[in-house]
């Protein structure tokens, strides 16, 4: 399989029975069409290669993935939804992977950066890592299947928590509430994953496959329904004052007064 994808955006290799990938995307790792099918494409090389049992998902520099860029002219969003659907099409795929996933969270992961953790079976956060789903804050509905998604990892209850009031939790609390499912310190984060993944992939490779597919069955279907949804719910909101305020504010680091339209 190849060591790179997406223009060296993804980048993979073989530590044993373990794929490394390695999502680099600076300053901040915000997602891209182009950049969630390069993952996409090495994941499934992933599942081909027979050597590879599970994979550790893990991004370079600070940040773990700082979500969609909704604002900026290279920003997935500079073509209003257009941009965002082809995106969900990805997310898709993602979720379609038949190998396990564990994903190092090394920092923050924002709105569809929370989204691509929650693609992992597992994910292995250092205290240093913040988990966010922020929309409401920019006056939009979230995105990247995390309303399935979310609730499925930590409840119902919890996930309307961080999906209404747009708060931030740190590795430790995520911890607490099962999102990450290893708290390991920074400095030996990657190790961690790679522990819990090589854990995985000493077991007869089908079975974990087999077992993974039971507990996961209908996930990437329920994944495309929800996207669906939400680009719905997104597609009208983009279209408010208060989507326009909320961008402004968030640029801003301020708190949006917003209106209701």
């Amino acid at each position: 399989m190849k060591s790179e994808y997406g223009g060296g955006e993804v980048k993979v290799r073989a530590e044993g029975h373990v794929a490394v990938v390695t999502f680099d995307r600076p300053p901040n790792n915000h997602v891209s069409v182009e950049s969630m099918q390069a993952l996409a494409d090495a994941l499934f090389d992933i599942d081909e290669t027979r050597d590879l049992r599970a994979s550790v998902l893990r991004s370079a520099g600070k940040p773990f993935c700082a979500g969609a860029d909704l604002v900026n002219p290279g920003g997935v969003g500079a073509q209003g939804m257009q941009g965002i659907n082809p995106l969900y099409v990805e997310a898709v795929r993602l979720f379609s992977v038949k190998k396990p996933i564990v994903a190092a969270i090394q920092g923050a992961a924002v709105g569809a950066g929370l989204g691509l953790a929650l693609v992992a079976d597992f994910r292995v956060a250092a205290p240093e890592a913040r988990f966010t789903a922020n929309f409401v804050k920019l006056g939009f509905h979230p995105g990247f299947g995390i309303t399935h998604t979310l609730p499925r990892v930590v409840g119902q209850q919890r996930a309307a928590l961080l999906c209404l009031t747009g708060r931030r939790i740190n590795g430790q609390e995520a911890f607490d509430w099962g999102l990450a499912d290893v708290l390991a310190p920074l400095d030996e984060l990657e190790s961690a994953a790679l522990k819990l993944a090589s854990e995985i992939a000493e077991n007869a490779p089908l079975a974990v496959q087999s077992t993974r597919a039971t507990f996961r069955a209908g996930l990437a279907e329920a994944v495309k329904n929800q996207t669906d949804h939400e680009l719905i719910e997104q597609s009208w909101l983009r279209k408010t004052k208060d989507f326009a305020e909320g961008v402004r504010a968030v640029n801003e680091r301020r708190a949006g007064n917003f209106v209701g339209a």
